[in-house]
């Protein structure tokens, strides 16, 4: 009985702990139809060479030699994300850096953390689907990257 008990409370923190999901790429378009935020965390030269999923919001974390500053990062996801239960999705370029950041943000409460496999190269592009460049002087996204 204490094996099982002992088992239980080892356990029960895992159980406890946020979801962190992949999703495919029709799972993000569907869950982009119904609002649900896109966190794209690549860095400017990356936007600028495949442009960002439309309606995406552009929050770089890792910087070129793969450093960060949390609490600054955080307090610019706070404006993005308001809540730990508000639903979002982190895109970067192959899907590594999203895991760790999905793994940390899960760690840190977020309930509903998502990351769209294979990245915006082999999760989107890949798949025929088209980027933007981020938003001109109109304020308008500007087609960026499709295959057509």
């Amino acid at each position: 009985m204490k094996k099982y008990i002992l088992t239980l409370i080892l356990l029960l923190p895992l159980l406890a702990r946020a979801d962190f999901t992949t999703l495919s790429t029709e799972k993000v378009q569907a869950k982009i139809a119904q609002g649900v935020t896109v966190i794209d965390i690549r860095r400017d030269e990356e936007f600028k060479q495949y442009g960002i999923i439309p309606k995406s919001h552009k929050l770089t974390f890792f910087n070129k030699k793969g450093r960060y500053n949390a609490p600054k990062w955080l307090k610019s996801f706070a404006k993005i994300v308001p809540n730990k239960d508000t639903p979002f999705i982190l895109v970067c370029a192959h899907a590594n850096r999203t895991k760790i950041l999905g793994r940390f943000l899960s760690e840190q409460g977020y309930k509903n953390v998502s990351e769209l496999a294979g990245g915006i190269n082999y999760g989107w592009i890949d798949k025929g689907l088209s980027t933007v460049k981020t938003a001109g002087k109109d304020g308008k996204n500007k087609p960026w990257y499709k295959f057509w």
